[in-house]
Formats: structure tokens, sequence, C-alpha cells
């Protein structure tokens, strides 16, 4: 398959008075054409930041340090700010996970998705009429109406289809949706995540979805990176990582999750807490909190290596990674 995004070795880090955050530390990820791609991880663990790298937005002090983000080809690190300007939005889109810090509350929202419509030299009336549109694309109810409403005047799931009518407004081949759901009931996530796999049946668009609810990523994402303390640890098909996680960290979150067909008395917890990423531990990042850790792991830092299926985990204890499976007792 086609590469649409390809990430080598990408740095990310913050000058804080405290010292440098380690945000993204050499991150490596691809996704192809019409593909879902999860990032999932603890919090903390840079799925935002390399989100942000991605579309070159990484706020002050961050910076990228290292690395390349190839874009068809082209390396968006190396993109002035003009360009990447006329990248954003066309090209690439992004949806957060709170749609009422992201609209402005003075406009209607028909008005905020023609702005962007706008750019490609529609007039006013053309680009209202194509916002109304995208409105009824995403499933609003009512969008003529809706298009005249202030984002107060809206549900949060409404508000959150107003975004992803705004990312898509200028046909991106690359949308990031980062926890597009989280402040969201239940029902309406299922809503929005079906829209998600809807648009990228009609559209061909690439998603990568950001999570830290794993549920969402198994039902969502054809492949998936699993992230600890700026780097990817894990990544494999959806297939492989729900029955088969190789690496101890990813073997961690699976068995913490609560299941319906599973006895247990107990949910397993991954002792410690998230590595310090202005002082990260040697070696393997996760070797504090890993009962399975030796000598090796705590000197040498481990690299993505495949170990069968294309399914690639950056472990030490491989023979350990290898015969375990998700606890099924």
């Amino acid at each position: 398959m086609e590469n649409i995004l390809v990430l080598k070795d990408v740095k990310t880090y913050f000058y804080t008075y405290r010292g440098v955050v380690h945000a993204v530390d050499g991150v490596n990820l691809e996704i192809n054409k019409a593909e879902v791609v999860g990032l999932v991880g603890e919090t903390g663990s840079g799925k935002s930041v390399t989100a942000l790298t991605i579309a070159r937005l990484v706020p002050e002090p961050g910076r990228i340090v290292a690395g390349e983000v190839l874009f068809k080809g082209e390396d968006l690190v190396e993109k002035t700010e003009t360009e990447m300007q006329s990248i954003r939005g066309r090209e690439i889109s992004m949806i957060f996970q709170d749609p009422m810090t992201s609209l402005d509350p003075v406009f209607k929202v028909g008005d905020q998705i023609s702005e962007t419509i706008l750019l490609d030299e529609l007039d006013k009336n053309d680009s209202i009429h194509k916002a109304v549109e995208l409105l009824a694309l995403v499933g609003m109810p009512t969008p003529v109406k809706r298009a005249d409403s202030f984002p107060h005047e809206l549900s949060g799931g409404m508000r959150q289809r107003v975004m992803i009518a705004v990312a898509l407004s200028r046909n991106p081949s690359l949308l990031i949706a980062d926890e597009p759901t989280t402040a969201l009931d239940v029902t309406v996530q299922a809503q929005i995540l079906d829209l998600l796999r809807e648009l990228r049946v009609k559209t061909g668009v690439s998603i990568l979805l950001i999570s830290h609810n794993l549920g969402v990523i198994f039902e969502m994402c054809d492949r998936v990176g699993v992230m600890y303390a700026g780097e990817i640890v894990e990544f494999a098909s959806k297939k492989a990582l729900f029955d088969e996680p190789q690496h101890p960290y990813t073997h961690g979150l699976m068995n913490s999750i609560p299941r319906i067909d599973v006895e247990k008395t107990r949910l397993e917890v991954i002792p410690g807490v998230v590595a310090d990423l202005v002082n990260p531990p040697t070696g393997c990042r996760f070797h504090p909190r890993c009962k399975h850790a030796t000598a090796v792991c705590r000197r040498e830092r481990p690299r993505l290596v495949d170990v069968g299926k294309g399914q690639l985990v950056a472990c030490h204890v491989l023979p350990f990674a290898r015969d375990t499976t998700v606890d099924k007792k």
C-alpha cells in the first residue's frame, strides 16, 4: 500500500525552566492511504505532541529538533510557515477533543465553516451553501438552521460534528483526530465514531486517531501504535495487538480493561508512574515499572524490531514477549 505519512526518528522537545522535556523522542510511524492508525497510551506519553508535530503546530517552548515528517514524500519539517499554511486544512486537518474551545463563540457555525472554504476563492454565497452541505454530510439535523446557530446553542455532539465539518471543508488527505470523543457521552461517542468510519469510506481520507480508550481504538483502527514516555514501544495490526500483545507495557494495558467474558476479582495495574521526561530512565524507559526487566533493559535503549507479520516491538526481553498473551484467567 502507498504511504501517505511517514515519521522517521522524530524528536520534539520542550525547553522549560526544569530542563528539556523529551516529549517525543525518536518516533517512527507510517500511515497508508485510506487507513486508520491509532495511537494509544497513558496521559503524558506523547500522543498529542506527535499530532502537533505532524501539523507543525508545536507551541513554544517546544521545538522539533530531529527527524523527518514525510507527507506524500515531502518533509514537512523543512517547510516554511507560509508553505505549512497552505498544507494545513487543505491537506492535513485536525479535530480536537473539546470543540467548545476550538470554535469562536461570537460567530455562527456556518460562518466558521465557510471561512475555511473561502480560502479556495469561492464567493460568500457559495461558501455558505457548501457549509450547509458539509453539515448535512456529517449528519447534522436541520443543517440550514444549525448553520445559523452560535456554538453555545448546540450540544456537545453537534459541536463536534461542526469541527469535523470544518476539518473536511477542503477535502484533506489526512485527518488527525485527537481524543475526538472524550468530552461526549457514550451514545454520542458511538455516533461520532460511526461518522468517522463512514467518512473514511466516502472520501478515502486517512485518519490518525489518538485515544486512551482501547475500546475506541479496537473499533476504529487498522493498525495501532502504543506510546510510552515519548516512544512507540509496539506497532501492529489491530488483531495482532489485541490477540497477542508483545510488549510488557501493552500487555499491562490490555489486562487493565474490564471484560465481561473474563471472571476476575481485581484488574491488573501497572505499578509505578509514567517516566519523568525531563530525566527519563536510562535504557528502556519502561524498565522501572516492568517486572521482567533485566540488566540490559536498564543499560540499553531497545529499538523497534519486527517479531513477525509486521508486528514491531521495542523490547529486550522478546522471549517473554513472544510467549505472553493477554491473561484469559
